[in-house]
């Protein structure tokens, strides 16, 4: 494997957890019209409800970013080749 698939595959997950941390954070925000339908619902409380949604999927893509880069910190090397000797 090529050194360049070797960060390919690396970038493709870093970006998977970010991705996959922002939409739970996302449905947690929106989780909250469940819970504190007064502050937080789709009528007048709709820039709380979007505001809350925002920061929760920004701190959730935060988390997946950094649980992924304690997982593989950098792209893994390239294995060496054997001898030829």
């Amino acid at each position: 494997m090529s050194r360049w698939r070797n960060f390919d595959l690396w970038l493709r997950g870093l970006i998977a957890a970010v991705v996959s941390g922002g939409a739970q954070g996302l449905l947690t925000g929106f989780a909250a019209v469940g819970l504190d339908p007064q502050h937080f619902n789709l009528n007048s409380g709709l820039g709380q409800t979007f505001k809350l949604a925002g920061i929760s999927a920004l701190l959730a893509a935060l988390i997946g970013l950094a649980a992924y880069l304690k997982q593989s910190p950098v792209p893994p090397p390239e294995p060496e080749p054997p001898d030829a000797t």
